[in-house]
């Protein structure tokens, strides 16, 4: 994936540049109204960008997430933070999951971990091809950022290969030899939960 450093992608009221991939933006500089909703994200003016965020909720599209969590990652405005963070809990496009991932597993973004991490089962999205990100999210973050990744795997269904959970279930008990008390207890329940994940029955769009 090409990146490109957008020269007019700057956001004034945070001194912060949005870096994103070449093909969408392009795309998007080429169409008028995806332009005015990048402008307005960029925007001085707070109340424009969180009625834009509101607006994106319900009339945007999957595109926008790189610049949605560029902005999150940037902005010093709360209220700005909130409505993010709420739509990126909201989505309910498949195609929405490999960028949440990506920006998961941009250590850029590792202050802002335990929300991105949380939406992906706020938004109930199959993320179950990613089993071995958030077990290995368990393992290896802070207690608040596991917990929320052992939320997600608590709340997963899809096809995964037996053999796959097999896998992430004893790097779970390997773990469990030097696990804290506290993250013993999420291991323990995870050993359990994994092996019983089951195909999800309603198509997801």
């Amino acid at each position: 994936m090409k990146i490109l450093f957008h020269p007019n992608t700057c956001f004034h009221f945070c001194k912060s540049y949005i870096f994103v991939d070449e093909e969408e933006m392009l795309t998007m500089g080429k169409d008028p109204q995806q332009k005015k909703v990048l402008n307005n994200l960029q925007s001085e003016d707070s109340l424009l960008v969180i009625k834009t965020i509101k607006e994106l909720r319900e009339t945007g599209n999957s595109s926008y997430i790189p610049v949605l969590i560029e902005l999150l990652h940037s902005t010093d405005n709360p209220e700005i933070k909130q409505k993010i963070i709420r739509l990126l809990g909201e989505l309910k496009y498949s195609d929405a999951i490999p960028r949440i991932v990506d920006a998961i597993q941009d250590k850029k973004y590792a202050s802002e971990l335990k929300e991105l991490v949380s939406v992906c089962w706020e938004n109930g999205l199959d993320f179950s091809q990613y089993l071995s990100l958030f077990v290995d999210l368990v393992i290896e973050s802070e207690f608040m950022v596991a917990f929320e990744a052992f939320t997600v795997i608590e709340n997963m269904s899809g096809k995964i290969d037996d053999a796959y959970k097999a896998e992430q279930v004893e790097k779970i008990r390997a773990a469990m030899e030097t696990a804290s008390a506290e993250k013993m207890s999420l291991l323990e329940d995870l050993e359990k939960i994994i092996p019983e994940i089951r195909e999800q029955t309603e198509q997801q769009f």
